[in-house]
Parts: structure tokens; C-alpha cells; sequence
């Protein structure tokens, strides 16, 4: 990698860590402006939501974060796109039950207007 691309390659894990501090924090405006506004999720069911879905169910106040991290980062720059592999740990409350898991993510950032967002995600478990 390049000094330029491995600069965007951490301006990618710092905008991936505001993330993570934001589902912890259910900050729903910095959830809201991390997300590009086409952005999409590939659920572990299959299932395919955009950001008004996904931005719903943390509005919905039926989750709570006990722990939530991502780490073993792997970027891969693109020019303005980033490819993110790393690994999700998460434990809490979602309308009542009960989860814990770690998964290995793939989440796509896109650089527009000197901002980085996520466009797209999917994550398997572990």
C-alpha cells in the first residue's frame, strides 16, 4: 500500500470505530450521518434492508448494547471505495432476548465530499 492509501485505510478504521461507538452509545444521529443514504444490509438470514430499516430498529428502544466491538481490521483501498474485513463482538438485549456472538464483517465505505460512509455490510457468525 501507498502512504496515501494506507492514510485512507485509517481514516476508514477511525469512521469504522465512530461506528461501533455509536451502536454502543444507540447515537441514532451519528448512525444516521455515518450511513450513505443508499446504503444496504446483508442480514445472516439472507434478508436484504436499507437505512430507513436499519436506522428503525435502533429507534424501536427494544436494544441495549452490554458489549460491542470490531477489531482484526483488513482494508483494502479502491481509489474514493474501501473494503473493511474485521471481526464484530457484541452481547446485549434485542426485543427481549438475549445475544452474544462475533462475527467476521464486510462493510463498504465510499469517500464523497471528503466523507466517509458505509454503503454496505455483511456479516457471518463465528
Amino acid at each position: 500500500m501507498s502512504i496515501s492509501e494506507d492514510r485512507m485505510a485509517e481514516e476508514v478504521i477511525a469512521v469504522e470505530r465512530r461506528w461501533v461507538q455509536a451502536h454502543r452509545d444507540l447515537d441514532l444521529d451519528a448512525l444516521e450521518n455515518l450511513l450513505e443514504d443508499d446504503y444496504v444490509q446483508i442480514r445472516p438470514d439472507g434478508s436484504v434492508i436499507g437505512k430507513r430499516e436499519a436506522l428503525e430498529s435502533y429507534r424501536s428502544g427494544k436494544r441495549r448494547w452490554d458489549h460491542a466491538n470490531s477489531d482484526q481490521y483488513h482494508v483494502i483501498v479502491l481509489g474514493d471505495s474501501a473494503i473493511l474485513v474485521g471481526r464484530w463482538i457484541g452481547r446485549g438485549e434485542n426485543e427481549g432476548e438475549p445475544f452474544d456472538y462475533t462475527a467476521r464483517f464486510m462493510a463498504i465505505y465510499s469517500k464523497r465530499d471528503e466523507i466517509w460512509r458505509l454503503v454496505a455490510e455483511q456479516s457471518t457468525p463465528l
